[in-house]
This record gives structure tokens, C-alpha cells and sequence, in this order.
């Protein structure tokens, strides 16, 4: 047993300290990236911030709504092979940026015959890859990693989670080109109560990122991010993608019914390691694990434009505060100041 004693940082736990500034307007603002990728070597621009792969957000629609932004999403892993390749097929003629969707899988048998099947079939139309798993520290996850690698030495992959240096920096080694980092900071994500494991993301930011980059590698901040300044402070921490899934929740670009109780609309949003996912995609929940997700309603949004306005318009602002005229600026000029308050609720929650 060791107990780590250096404090450990969440998003609530800071505020950013602003700086002087000579930007006039939020629209002197570039918020597009642009990245070489170290194995793959392409050229990436575009907005880093990527819909989760869950069944609800990590949609076809929600693919193309995005992409329209320069945004992009991970598509969800349950998604039947014929659909795929017409899917991407489309993308691939389409105006839209190879980076609008992500092929996403796990790492079975069963996974990997999937893909190997749709890459086949759909020639150089996918790109971009997340290899997803929620234990990104198995000897069986790196082996996948470096099987899918050495089979499409041109694809760009996302690969996790994990949340420390070590593993980072072992994943981009074995190939991976994004590392996801997040263990339980998600809405809906039950991980940390059911199992006790986790770090603040805040902190894992910070530190994968400097083990990434470290390497030339690149990492998305996967979970936690509840409101648009959470975005500035993962970006302001060295995060080079972000990955959102319930503040891209309850669009009309998402999966499942509207429905409607006393008068509101809603729709549902959960976990992929949820007794809903597992019993809608594997038959229950298997005897030899528990449900590590929950499910929930939340209120029903709208178009996704709108919500995009608000969140790139927080970003926007946030480099204003400290001076940087473009994205990639943020980190250099982020200054995180420890608090026990961040807001005033005196006239109730916002």
C-alpha cells in the first residue's frame, strides 16, 4: 500500500487567473487546431472538441451536425457493418473533413473482424479510429493497439482510458497517436463509486499531457467537463482534444425518443458500461461484473447549433481573459488559482 500525498486537482478546485490582453472582441479568436500526428503523419485542422462514442451522442447525425462546425464525433461502437461503410462512403464525398468521425471499438475478437471487415469494404474512407476500453492499463489493451497499428500504419488513432504519465507515454510507443484520458469523471459514469478507482481530471490532464507531448503524441480529455469553462480549463491544462458527452446530450442529433412528462420534454442519456447499454447490446449484465453507469433524462435541447454557440463562445471568451488570440495559445497563458468557491448561489443554482 502507498499513499500519494500531493494534492490532486479537479476542474471545481480552480479558476483561472486572467491576463492583460490586447484582443478588442471574442471574434479575434481562432479556436482551430492544427496537429501533425506522430504515426500517422496527417495533418489535422479543425475544432478539438469530439462527441463521445455512447449510443446517444456519438451518432450519425450528430457526425454530420459537427462536422459542419469543423467539429467531430466518435461514433458508437454498436453500429452494423453495412450502415458503416455507406456512412462513411457518403462522408467521403461529401464537403465534410475526414476528421468529422471516428470509427470506434473495443478490443474482442469480434471487434476486430468487424473492422477489418468495413476497412475492406470502404477503402480509404475512414481515417480516424478510438480503440475504447474503460481499463486502458491491460497488457491485452497495448497488444490490440500495436495489432491495429501495424495493420494500418495511415489511420490516426485515439486509443484509452488511462490517467497517468506512464501509460501515456506506453500507448503513443505502441502506436496510438491521441491518448484518451479519463477513469470515471463522467455524468454518467458510476466507475469511481463502484470501484474506488480514479484520479481528478484536472490533474490527469496535466500530467498525461506532458507525457504526451513529451513524445509528439497528442491526448482528448475524456469526462467532466459540466460547463463551458471546464472546456477552457482542460484546453488551459494541455489538453489537445476534449470529448463531451451530457453537454452534447438531449439534441435532436441524438439517439432515442423524445419523451414527455408533465408538460416537458426529455431524452435519455446513459452510460455505456450501464444496465441499460449492457442489457440493450449484451444481454444483461454479465455475473462476473456490475453496472459501472446510470442512466438519466435530460432536458430536451434542440438543434445541437445552439449549444455549440454557447460552448465555443465560453472557450472564445476565455482566451480573451488571458490574452490569447488563438487556441493553442490558452495553455501558455494559463494560470489556475486554488479555490474552495467558484460560484455565488445565493439566489439558487444556474
Amino acid at each position: 500500500m502507498h499513499i500519494e500525498e500531493a494534492v490532486k486537482l479537479d476542474f471545481k478546485d480552480v479558476l483561472i487567473r486572467p491576463k492583460r490582453s490586447t484582443l478588442t472582441s471574442r471574434s479575434e479568436v481562432d479556436i482551430n487546431r492544427e496537429f501533425i500526428f506522430h504515426h500517422s503523419r496527417r495533418k489535422y485542422h479543425g475544432i478539438p472538441i469530439i462527441a463521445a462514442n455512447m449510443d446517444s451522442t456519438g451518432t450519425m447525425e450528430m457526425a454530420r451536425a459537427l462536422g459542419e462546425h469543423r467539429l467531430s464525433a466518435a461514433l458508437h461502437k454498436h453500429y452494423p457493418e453495412d450502415e458503416l461503410v455507406r456512412f462513411f462512403g457518403s462522408l467521403q464525398d461529401s464537403a465534410l473533413p475526414s476528421s468529422t468521425a471516428f470509427y470506434s471499438m473495443g478490443i474482442s475478437k469480434t471487434d476486430h473482424e468487424k473492422f477489418t471487415a468495413v476497412m475492406a469494404r470502404s477503402g480509404d474512407a475512414i481515417q480516424y479510429v478510438c480503440i475504447d476500453v474503460a481499463n486502458g492499463y491491460t497488457e491485452g489493451f497495448i497488444n490490440f493497439v500495436k495489432k491495429v497499428r501495424g495493420g494500418y500504419p495511415h489511420l490516426t488513432i485515439m486509443a484509452g482510458n488511462v490517467v497517468t504519465g506512464d501509460m501515456t507515454e506506453e500507448l503513443i510507443l505502441a502506436g496510438a497517436d491521441i491518448v484518451k484520458v479519463g477513469i470515471g469523471p463522467g455524468s454518467v459514469c458510476t466507475t469511481r463509486k463502484m470501484t474506488g478507482v480514479g484520479y481528478p481530471q484536472l490533474s490527469a490532464i496535466i500530467e498525461c499531457a506532458d507525457a504526451a507531448h513529451g513524445l509528439g503524441g497528442q491526448i482528448c480529455a475524456d469526462g467532466g467537463c459540466s460547463v463551458p469553462g471546464d472546456l477552457a480549463k482542460a484546453f488551459g491544462g494541455g489538453a489537445d482534444f476534449i470529448m463531451l458527452g451530457g453537454m452534447l446530450a438531449g439534441h435532436d442529433e441524438n439517439a432515442g425518443e423524445l419523451i414527455e412528462r408533465d408538460g416537458k420534454k426529455f431524452k435519455r442519456f446513459y452510460g455505456m458500461s450501464s444496465r441499460t447499454a449492457m442489457e440493450k447490446y449484451a444481454g444483461g449484465v454479465a455475473l462476473y461484473r456490475a453496472s459501472e453507469g446510470k442512466e438519466v433524462l435530460v432536458n430536451y435541447r434542440g438543434p445541437v447549433a445552439d449549444t455549440l454557440q454557447d460552448i465555443l463562445g465560453g472557450v472564445r471568451s476565455a482566451c480573451t481573459y488571458v490574452g490569447a488570440h488563438k487556441l493553442k495559445e490558452l495553455t501558455k497563458r494559463t494560470t489556475f488559482i486554488r479555490v474552495t468557491q467558484q460560484l455565488n448561489e445565493v439566489f439558487g443554482k444556474s
